[in-house]
């Protein structure tokens, strides 16, 4: 993990973003940022990032089925 990095202030600032999050590139990014912090969460924030990261997987299959 990269110094400074602070894994509940990212599970913030995605599910701030979610709603504004139009491409698949936006939507991956936020995925697989989430996914490589979950390991280190907190666990009170685990379930909270674990539903995140669901809402993330089906916005990028809407996303998908457009294309």
């Amino acid at each position: 993990m990269k110094p400074g990095v602070d894994p509940q202030a990212a599970l913030l600032r995605v599910a701030r973003q979610l709603d504004e999050m139009r491409s698949r590139t936006e939507v991956e990014t936020a995925l697989d940022e989430l996914e490589y912090l979950f390991e280190v969460l907190d666990p009170e924030f685990q379930d909270a990032a674990t539903t995140l990261i669901d809402q993330l997987r089906v916005k990028l299959e809407r996303l998908n089925a457009r294309s």
